[in-house]
């Protein structure tokens, strides 16, 4: 089978870059810096929702589905920093040349991590082939919204209108599955803030094991699974994640099951 990477991303406010575009005092911690960038955006937006390129990236994680079975992890370790993390993201796309699976991918994340890529200097030429290399990727490679070697599956089921766009954890929630645990995007500065990484690495497992069910049950719609395949798929899922020592996952069965 073609290798499956479902990715997630967790950002914080790219501190340093608003502090050099902005020219702040010295004397500003990075939680006022961050509030000055809110409060012009909500002033100009109505939201603290900041501009793709003042995002920095805190947490990659992702299901990696192929014929060894099922896995998902973050990224590096919680010590590495941000260009550690995007350097691996794009070497598994280097050396597997998977499917990759998303939930807004298109909209928020690879854009991200475009921007975060550039500013790092991170090398990702398989990624960006659109032919040059391999003449199948003119025809349907990782950057084109309507090539399918990236599924961004909110853009796709909302037939690619951004008034149709579902969030995840409520078609997670109505598909039956366990959705959003413990934290969501709008905690995760101040989680950050308080030291919390892993637990914002958690979140981000947890979201992309959610995008991954939505994944198999697409197939299933669209006829790239059978109804057994697909059962098996989800109980291949569950007993991968009962193998897992961390805590998250133990109440993330324990919804499931509910």
């Amino acid at each position: 089978m073609t290798p499956i990477l479902v990715f997630d991303i967790e950002t914080i406010p790219d501190v340093a870059g608003i502090r050099r575009l902005e020219d702040l005092p010295a004397t500003l911690t990075d939680a006022e810096v961050a509030e000055h960038a809110f409060a012009a955006r909500r002033e100009k937006t109505g939201s603290d929702f900041l501009q793709h390129h003042l995002q920095r990236i805190a947490a990659i994680s992702c299901v990696f589905r192929d014929n060894a079975g099922f896995r998902v992890r973050s990224l590096g370790s919680l010590e590495d920093g941000e260009a550690a993390l995007i350097q691996s993201f794009y070497r598994t796309i280097e050396k597997y040349t998977p499917q990759l699976v998303s939930w807004n991918g298109g909209g928020f994340d690879l854009p991200v991590l475009h921007y975060r890529a550039l500013l790092h200097g991170v090398r990702a030429s398989r990624y960006w082939d659109l032919g040059e290399d391999d003449r199948e990727f003119k025809w349907n490679n990782y950057i084109s919204r309507y090539h399918s070697r990236h599924t961004d599956l909110m853009d796709v089921l909302a037939m690619y209108q951004a008034r149709a766009n579902a969030p995840l954890d409520a078609l997670a929630k109505l598909c039956g599955f366990p959705g959003k645990l413990g934290m969501d995007g709008g905690q995760v500065w101040h989680a950050y803030q308080e030291g919390r990484l892993e637990e914002i690495r958690n979140y981000c497992e947890t979201d992309v094991v959610n995008t991954y069910l939505l994944y198999c049950r697409f197939q299933l719609m669209r006829g790239g699974l059978s109804q057994a395949e697909y059962d098996d798929e989800i109980v291949l899922v569950k007993n991968s994640l009962a193998l897992e020592p961390a805590p998250h996952w133990a109440q993330y069965l324990a919804a499931f099951e509910a």
